[in-house]
C-alpha cells in the first residue's frame, strides 16, 4: 500500500499554465506545498504556488534540483521532454505514469492502444508520405482530417481534407511531421468523463459532460450530458477500463463521439481536463482535488454532482464580460494572464443551473 504524503509536503508540478495553477490551489487547501517547474516567466502557477524554478527541460542541472526538492511529481500538459522524464524518475515518483504519457502523446500509439482494449475509435491510418496519404484516402474515404501525431491540440497541427484533391495541401501543411488520417465520424454530440484512480486501484468518476466546440476550441461543457441510462453508464465504463489498462494514478479526461451504435473513443488526456473544470462548482471534491489526493496517495473522493451546471471559457476578448458575468451570479475562475489574445483561455465561468433533485 502507497504511504500517502503527509501534511506539509511538496509537489512538484511540470507546466505552470492555469491547470497548473489550479492544481497548486488545490493542493494548498489540503496542507500540501507545490513547486512549478515551468520555463516561460509570469505564467498563471507561479502567483500561487509555493515556489517555482524558471528553466528550460534541457536544463539536467536545474531538473535535478527540482527533483531533488520534491515528494512526488505530476504534470499539467502531455508534451514533456522524455529526456527530461529520465532525469526526473530517477529522484522522485512521477504520476501518472510514462506510460500513460506515451500513449497519450502520440495519436497513432494512443488509437492503437484503445482499439487494443475493444474500444471504438474513428477509422484511422498512419501517414509518413503522399503515397501513404493516398492510400489512406483510397482505404478511409472523405471527409477525413490529417492531424500530426504529436504536439497538437486546441485545432492546432490539423488539415481536413474533405475530397481527395485536398490531399496535397493537407499534407504539405504538416510541414513533414508524421501524421495520421483519421476518418470523420457521424455523431450527435461530444461527451468527455473525468476519472480517477489511486495507486491501489480504486477508481471514481464524475458524470459525463457534454461539450461544444468552436474554432477547435472547447466553449462550453454541460452537465448533465444528453445519454440514456446505458449510455451514461458505459461511458463510465470506458473511462475505468481505459484507467485500468494504463494501472494508471491520478485524474484523466476521456472525450467520447456519440452515436446511436455506439460511443467513439476521441481521445485520451492524462491530466485534469478542460472540460471537467465544472466540478470546482458542481461537486464537493473537485477535479484538481481529486488529482492531488490520487498522486499523493490520499483516499479518492466520490466525485458525486450536487448540482447541474454549465462551464463556459472565457477566451480572448471574452474578459470585456468579466464585469456583467460578475453581476450575473456565476462563479468566476480567471487565470492571472497579463495579456489577452485571441483564441488564448483566460479563464472560464461556472453557472449552477439547479441543485440535483431539485
Amino acid at each position: 500500500m502507497t504511504k500517502p504524503l503527509p501534511v506539509g509536503a511538496t509537489i512538484g508540478i511540470l507546466g505552470g499554465g492555469q491547470l497548473g495553477r489550479m492544481l497548486a490551489v488545490a493542493a494548498a487547501r489540503l496542507g500540501l506545498k507545490t513547486h512549478i517547474f515551468e520555463p516561460g516567466t509570469n505564467v498563471p502557477a507561479g502567483d500561487v504556488a509555493h515556489q517555482m524554478t524558471t528553466a528550460s527541460y534541457d536544463d539536467a542541472a536545474a531538473l535535478r534540483a527540482f527533483g531533488e526538492a520534491v515528494d512526488i511529481i505530476t504534470y499539467e500538459f502531455e508534451n514533456i521532454p522524455t529526456s527530461a522524464l529520465d532525469i526526473l524518475e530517477a529522484l522522485a515518483p512521477i504520476h501518472p505514469g510514462r506510460n500513460a504519457l506515451a500513449t497519450s502523446q502520440d495519436r497513432l500509439t494512443e488509437k492503437t492502444f484503445l482499439q487494443d482494449l475493444g474500444l471504438q475509435t474513428a477509422p484511422f491510418a498512419d501517414v509518413t508520405s503522399m503515397a501513404d496519404l493516398d492510400a489512406a484516402i483510397a482505404q478511409i474515404g472523405t471527409p477525413a482530417i490529417l492531424k500530426t501525431r504529436r504536439m497538437g491540440y486546441d485545432g492546432k497541427g490539423q488539415a481536413r481534407i474533405m475530397a481527395p484533391g485536398e490531399a496535397g495541401a493537407a499534407f504539405d501543411a504538416m510541414a513533414g511531421a508524421p501524421a495520421i488520417l483519421e476518418g470523420f465520424v457521424d455523431f450527435s454530440h461530444e461527451v468527455s468523463v473525468i476519472g480517477a484512480r489511486s495507486p491501489e486501484g480504486a477508481v471514481a468518476c464524475y458524470d459525463p459532460g457534454e461539450n461544444v466546440h468552436s474554432d477547435g476550441i472547447l466553449r462550453t461543457t454541460t452537465v448533465p450530458a444528453k445519454l440514456s441510462p446505458s449510455q451514461r453508464t458505459d461511458a463510465v465504463l470506458i473511462a475505468a477500463k481505459i484507467l485500468n489498462a494504463l494501472d494508471y494514478v491520478g485524474v484523466l479526461g476521456v472525450e467520447l463521439f456519440v452515436t446511436p451504435q455506439a460511443l467513439i473513443v476521441n481521445e485520451i488526456a492524462p491530466r485534469v481536463h478542460n472540460s471537467g473544470h465544472w466540478t470546482q462548482n458542481g461537486c464537493t471534491i473537485c477535479q484538481f482535488e481529486q488529482h492531488i489526493r490520487a498522486v499523493a496517495g490520499w483516499p479518492l473522493g466520490d466525485g458525486a454532482r450536487h448540482a447541474d451546471v454549465v462551464m463556459e471559457n472565457l477566451i480572448g476578448d471574452d474578459m470585456d464580460r468579466v464585469p456583467a458575468l460578475a453581476k450575473s451570479g456565476a462563479a468566476i475562475h480567471l487565470y492571472g494572464k497579463a495579456e489577452v489574445k485571441p483564441g488564448r483561455k483566460m479563464g472560464h465561468v461556472n453557472r449552477v443551473i439547479k441543485a440535483v433533485g431539485t
